[in-house]
């Protein structure tokens, strides 16, 4: 059956929230706090781990690095765009309606749970990738790894965030359920060498996921998100980076 791989992807996630939820609350604030920070940390090595396997390359006895322009163009042009377009906040927005649908008005970690938990299940190659192969082939083993990947991320997120973390099967559900319907459209775009880009830039935006959770929102990264499409787009361009 074509999409089952996005209906286990996203009743993982809400199993992992609901782990998450009833675990976190045996734990102590400081805990869970202590908890977010580990968590916040465990992503950035796994971002750094996805970039730096798009950026290195070794060649008889030397690593050499590459595609620092990439990175540069994509990030840079990719934030102006969504600044503009106000995806952060459209983000928000979504969350805050969802805060009062779900009756979670009096928790004021909702929005943020849930943006932060959204972008980290929703970001990278095996979303695409995985939801493309469901759609043309019927297979649906990559997205299957990737749920239990992120069973274990959302629970841990939820159970130190709250449970806004458990409503991010929602746009993991619609963003991989729509990718699916379209695959056949979107399966030409996707060369390895547009898939290598699109692994590298994913990563760097949840490098900057990590990095919120550990210290704070500093960086809006919803508004990033073009950057991954920019990073597709630059596959065709005829010289490498």
């Amino acid at each position: 059956m074509i999409g089952i791989g996005t209906i286990i992807n996203s009743i993982c996630i809400i199993a992992g929230g609901l782990t998450g939820h009833f675990t976190g609350k045996l734990l102590k604030k400081e805990q869970q706090e202590a908890l977010n920070i580990a968590c916040g940390i465990s992503v950035i090595f796994i971002a750094v781990a996805g970039a730096m396997e798009g950026m290195l390359k070794i060649q008889g006895t030397e690593i050499s690095s590459g595609k620092s322009m990439l990175v540069v163009l994509c990030l840079a042009v990719g934030t102006i765009i969504g600044e503009l377009l106000g995806i952060e906040k459209g983000f928000e927005s979504f969350g805050e309606w969802l805060k009062k649908k779900t009756g979670n008005s009096g928790d004021p970690r909702f929005v943020n749970a849930f943006v932060t938990a959204s972008l980290t299940v929703c970001i990278g190659a095996m979303a695409i990738v995985g939801a493309i192969q469901d759609g043309i082939l019927n297979y649906y083993s990559t997205l299957a790894v990737k749920s239990v990947l992120d069973f274990i991320i959302i629970a841990v997120m939820t159970s130190s965030m709250g449970r806004g973390c458990v409503f991010s099967a929602i746009p993991v559900f619609i963003f991989e359920g729509t990718i699916t319907v379209l695959a056949r459209l979107i399966s030409p775009i996707m060369t390895p060498t547009a898939i290598s880009y699109l692994s590298l830039i994913g990563s760097v935006l949840i490098f900057c996921v990590g990095v919120n959770l550990v210290w704070g929102k500093k960086v809006r990264v919803a508004n990033m998100l073009p950057a991954v499409l920019l990073a597709i787009l630059a596959a065709y361009v005829p010289w490498s980076f």
